[in-house]
């Protein structure tokens, strides 16, 4: 996946009011870490029902991001884990690091 997190989305939404944006990155500053934390241990439970909702929910996060392609892996992989299915773990998986880095560097 060559694409790269970035802040457009954000900046769209915080109709270029700094304070807007920075409360938004705080919001998802705090949010991600858990939800990621959530979605990892449901999945080493094999609680994929839970992870599915985990997914979910960090799906959208990506999506916020700017990553289409990651938000479309997130999305199959969402379906497939309602189907006990884990094959796209390792690109969700990926994609939570690559996350994760940007928000450490931001």
């Amino acid at each position: 996946m060559n694409e790269q997190p970035n802040l457009e989305y954000i900046t769209q939404l915080a109709q270029n009011s700094p304070e807007y944006k920075e409360r938004i990155l705080n919001i998802i500053k705090a949010e991600f870490p858990q939800e990621k934390i959530q979605f990892f241990d449901a999945y080493q439970a094999k609680d994929y029902t839970l992870a599915a909702e985990m997914t979910h929910k960090l799906k959208h996060k990506i999506n916020i991001f700017g990553l289409a392609q990651g938000y479309e892996i997130a999305r199959d992989f969402e379906n497939q884990l309602k189907e006990k299915e884990t094959t796209l773990y390792p690109k969700f998986c990926l994609i939570l690091e690559q996350i994760t880095t940007y928000l450490l560097a931001i």
